[in-house]
């Protein structure tokens, strides 16, 4: 675990010390190098799962891809932040790349910690960072608006998880991982105890987000920079949907009655943030709720607990977070180039960046699960279990399913199609910086429809 903290932990130093033409250059290459290490924990040889055990961290196949997820990250955010940061005063430029820095070392902390009340803080720890990226590099007014919504969302979530978890510890006596799973189930009969089981789901419901408690989403996700609207799709997403997994498996008895209310939510929101994509006219806006509709398929895949619902959950994480990443990165692209969000205003950029088109044709049909990709392996996964558990979810779901095909498709038709308007006179050419963000996005996705196992989690 050292082998990836200690040089995240040393890249700050590097960042405040190297010289302003080096700064970009130093910072990319050494978190490149950690994004290269960290792909060791895939290899995972243990009989019991758990691997590079220390007192504090451990990885295990559910938390390795979500890390080496957030360690491919970094890099690819620096990246894409070069271009647009470059008119700021270098000591700026420097806390930018610090932030990113920070917000890596916590989500490292966050995943691979054993003990749940460590995973608490670094979960809540990843807030500051987040929301220093929001209010201050944001591009609008709003940003402070999004904000606020990102902050009170989120904590107002996760005040209750603190008293479950304080309760849990004096009930079992321990709150760590490796042992917590095989103690004995907690008689749970009370309504104190209904209320403690949705205490202890409810900080991850809203990270998921859930929806019905989805609204600080879209928000933030609009008013972000680039890299924050990468790093919150790709992995902050992702801590809650981890976190449901680590935790259900304690709250068993309670789960089958409590969790229907929120699987219909989850369904039902694939539906409705699907159809709120189809009519927007803002690009970052409908990435956002593209990833509010997948993320409602991982809630209910997670809530019925079949080994299947899980695999396809982990799958459809790790891959919805290569793809919005990348959907981010090419709506910032046109962001730079337009200086508006609002896809009427730029459309018919195919014929203008012809290579960007590719791209983007690439990054949504990944977004809409086209198979082979793993998005499709995952959402076939989620869709079958969930059909397994009752029929009537086919009709969500396959809704859900047509509703995603036809906003991907609407989203690429209105961006690169159709004529170009007028007032495009002069559009900056792609640069190299920019294909290889997304060779670095889409090339991992690829190769893993190669490689499923790596991201499978505890089925394999």
């Amino acid at each position: 675990m050292l082998k990836v903290l200690i040089p995240t932990l040393m890249l700050i130093p590097t960042i405040w010390l190297s010289p302003k033409k080096w700064l970009w250059p130093t910072a990319l290459a050494q978190s490149l190098l950690i994004a290269l290490i960290s792909l060791l924990w895939l290899k995972n040889l243990s009989e019991v799962g758990w691997t590079t055990l220390n007192l504090y961290m451990a990885t295990d196949p559910l938390s390795t891809p979500l890390l080496v997820l957030t360690c491919w990250l970094l890099p690819l955010m620096i990246l894409a932040s070069q271009n647009h940061t470059a008119l700021e005063p270098p000591n700026r430029q420097r806390m930018y790349i610090s932030l990113l820095t920070s917000l890596q070392f916590f989500l490292i902390l966050a995943f691979s910690a054993t003990e749940i009340i460590m995973f608490y803080i670094m979960f809540e720890a990843t807030l500051i960072p987040t929301l220093m990226l929001i209010t201050r590099w944001g591009n609008q007014a709003e940003r402070l608006n999004a904000g606020t919504y990102f902050l009170f969302y989120t904590l107002a979530g996760s005040l209750p998880l603190l008293v479950a978890l304080i309760l849990l510890q004096n009930n079992l006596g321990t709150l760590s991982l490796l042992t917590v799973q095989f103690s004995d189930p907690v008689s749970m009969t009370t309504t104190a105890d209904k209320l403690w089981w949705a205490g202890c789901l409810l900080a991850f419901l809203v990270k998921m987000p859930l929806y019905g408690v989805h609204l600080w989403l879209p928000k933030a996700h609009v008013e972000a920079p680039v890299a924050g609207s990468m790093i919150l799709a790709a992995v902050l997403l992702k801590l809650g949907g981890y976190g449901m997994m680590r935790m259900l498996v304690i709250l068993e008895p309670l789960t089958k009655e409590l969790s229907y209310p929120f699987i219909v939510l989850a369904l039902w929101g694939v539906i409705m943030t699907g159809s709120i994509c189809l009519r927007q006219t803002d690009l970052k806006s409908l990435i956002a709720y593209s990833s509010v509709s997948h993320m409602g398929l991982v809630t209910g895949g997670i809530l019925i607990q079949t080994p299947w619902g899980f695999t396809g959950a982990l799958i459809l994480m790790i891959s919805h977070g290569l793809t919005s990443s990348a959907l981010f990165c090419l709506a910032n692209t046109n962001y730079e180039r337009t200086h508006s969000r609002t896809m009427v205003l730029a459309r018919g950029l195919q014929m203008a960046l012809p290579l960007m088109a590719a791209w983007w044709f690439l990054a949504s049909l990944a977004n809409l699960a086209l198979p082979p990709q793993p998005q499709f392996m995952g959402e076939l996964m989620i869709i079958t279990s969930l059909f397994t558990w009752s029929w009537w979810t086919l009709a969500l779901t396959g809704t859900g399913t047509l509703i995603t095909a036809s906003y991907s498709l609407y989203m690429f038709l209105m961006t690169q199609r159709g004529p170009t308007p007028a007032h495009m006179l002069a559009l900056d050419p792609s640069h190299t910086r920019e294909h290889l963000l997304m060779t670095l996005h889409l090339l991992p996705l690829m190769l893993l429809i190669l490689k499923p196992e790596l991201i499978w989690g505890w089925t394999t």
